[in-house]
């Protein structure tokens, strides 16, 4: 399995299962020390994760491919071009590299219409430039790729994916991207950690999908599975997915992390566990619970 660093720790306090909080300049130069130890490659932030860039730039991460994303595309940009330079320009700066592997637009409606069209040739103009290697999208929700991929040439499609959120899968998005080349990197495939939860620490608000947390857990304890290894498991067992994104608060964690990749194997039929409430997949709507 191809591990990507999720940084948003770094810069922010956050995953409703982080009780750390954000994560110490000390503890991310020790969490990418183990990094490079175990090749791990890749890094993926964002110019929206509070002070992520700035830290990975102090920690440095020049020997990394490193993923970033643009924030949302202002109504009726003028200059989307310039827009576009500006901000890998500034990111480039916070990140002290000279150019980065990968740049993403993070909402991806903001690829939707004829502003869509300009930015899609803005990333273009971008990466032939040689500042980024390659560009792409984030999604929360396949559907928005119908919309899209005509805007743009994508080099890479992140979004989520895990037992419970299979989307990428039903939509037939998995394949199509495959055929055309594209690079799929998949993330939150602990649900911020919620499926990594012991069964009584689920917040309540939860409960209106008791049967989907007993069928995970009762599975778990009658085979003798690690959750962490499980979630793993499941989305490594899918050759068609590039990258798997992992949210790192710490290097104890990563090492568990590397240890549970380790002991990955085929996993349940968790077929069961699929869910097309957008209340619970899309984890910015758990405010509203």
């Amino acid at each position: 399995m191809k591990l990507t660093i999720g940084s948003v720790q770094f810069g922010l306090p956050y995953g409703i299962s982080n009780v750390a909080g954000q994560v110490s300049l000390r503890e991310v130069e020790k969490i990418l020390h183990l990094a490079r130890k175990r090749n791990i490659d890749m890094i993926d932030t964002a110019i929206a994760y509070g002070d992520s860039e700035s830290v990975l730039g102090l920690a440095g991460v020049n020997d990394f491919k490193v993923i970033t994303k643009l924030p949302i595309l202002p109504n009726e940009s003028a200059d989307i071009i310039g827009w576009v330079e500006k901000h890998i320009e500034e990111s480039l700066i916070r990140l002290n590299k000279s150019s980065i592997h990968g740049l993403l637009v993070h909402h991806a409606e903001s690829l939707e219409g004829s502003d869509g069209k300009k930015l899609g040739f803005a990333l273009n103009q971008i990466k032939n430039s040689g500042l980024v290697e390659k560009v792409g999208v984030s999604i929360y929700q396949p559907s928005v790729l119908d919309k899209i991929m005509e805007n743009a040439s994508i080099d890479i499609v992140q979004t989520p994916f895990n037992v419970v959120d299979t989307r990428i899968i039903s939509s037939g998005w998995l394949d199509k991207l495959d055929e055309a080349g594209v690079e799929v990197h998949v993330r939150s495939i602990f649900m911020q950690g919620l499926l990594l939860m012991d069964r009584s620490s689920i917040p309540d608000k939860f409960n209106r999908w008791l049967s989907l947390w007993d069928h995970w857990h009762e599975n778990l304890s009658t085979y003798d599975l690690d959750a962490l290894s499980e979630c793993i498991s499941f989305v490594n067992s899918f050759s068609k997915v590039s990258r798997v994104v992992v949210g790192i608060e710490s290097a104890l964690q990563l090492q568990q992390v590397l240890d549970a990749i380790e002991l990955s194997a085929n996993p349940l039929d968790w077929s069961q566990m699929a869910c097309h409430d957008d209340i619970l997949i899309n984890p910015s709507n758990w405010s509203k619970l």
